[in-house]
């Protein structure tokens, strides 16, 4: 599932491209997650001012309005010149035709959505990013804030930081990768957490977020930018999918466990509840 960091180097790899672009034409497919709001044709004219990122949401910045864009489980983007791409397929769902080339959504599982909304304010865009927590790679992340937010909370530390109420895209991958890097459990209930472990743990959140952005974010399957490369993080996780294999600090085999249905690595050594 793209997070942060895919969704990042998604918006890097195309935002230049595709800025001052005029829309000439936009496709639907099948269904998506949810509807896009308006009629595809009317979006036709507007000009592309920018694409941003807020948490796993790209926003794509009109003239007038703005397309809130999420990959989903399974989906991914591309830009590209017309001639450069294939007639759309099965799992191409939408299709945002400029004069400087095409932005197209493939989603085999159509988790993803494209939907429209007249501006930030709007309540179709605030249902959607309303209630999302800090961004980790911004200066208004701050560590005082962090801290706070672990203290009302009694959850697994894990499990908070997949919520994304507090920050955003810390996703499973990177969660087990940044508690490791804390020496922190799992297991451990947020509020349990000081303020000495809680500056290493908001540390280790920036700089892995940081290197998967560098490293073009995390493939396992089939994730690729807007350029259709894919990222190279995965080759050096320290403990995500590694269950069995010496920890890289102490040697001990590292163990997983399911944490809300989702799988955790982690060292029982270094990571002592």
């Amino acid at each position: 599932m793209p997070e942060l960091p895919e969704v990042e180097v998604t918006r890097l790899s195309f935002a230049p491209s595709i800025a001052g672009a005029r829309i000439e034409s936009a496709r639907l497919g099948k269904p998506l997650r949810w509807p896009l709001g308006l009629a595809p044709e009317a979006l036709v004219g507007r000009e592309v001012l920018a694409v941003r990122r807020r948490g796993k949401y790209l926003l794509v910045d009109m003239s007038e309005g703005l397309l809130l864009l999420h990959l989903g489980m399974s989906g991914s983007l591309r830009f590209a010149p017309a001639h450069a791409l294939p007639p759309a397929g099965t799992h191409d769902h939408f299709d945002l035709v400029t004069n400087q080339g095409v932005l197209r959504l493939h989603d085999p599982r159509r988790f993803g959505a494209v939907v429209y909304a007249a501006g930030e304010g709007d309540p179709v865009a605030q249902k959607l990013l309303g209630r999302l927590g800090m961004e980790p790679l911004e200066d208004a992340f701050a560590p005082q804030a962090f801290h706070a937010g672990l203290q009302a909370s009694r959850t697994p530390i894990k499990l908070l930081l997949l919520g994304g109420k507090l920050v955003v895209g810390v996703g499973n991958i990177y969660a087990s990768e940044v508690l490791f890097m804390a020496r922190i459990s799992p297991l451990a209930p947020a509020n349990s957490i000081g303020p000495r472990r809680a500056r290493r743990l908001y540390d280790a959140i920036r700089q892995v977020l940081a290197a998967a952005v560098a490293q073009g974010g995390t493939t396992l399957k089939d994730f690729s930018n807007a350029d259709g490369m894919p990222g190279h993080f995965q080759l050096q996780a320290q403990v995500y999918d590694r269950e069995g294999l010496p920890c890289t600090q102490c040697a001990a085999p590292l163990r997983m466990l399911r944490q809300g249905q989702r799988s955790t690595f982690y060292c029982t050594h270094c990571q002592k509840l």
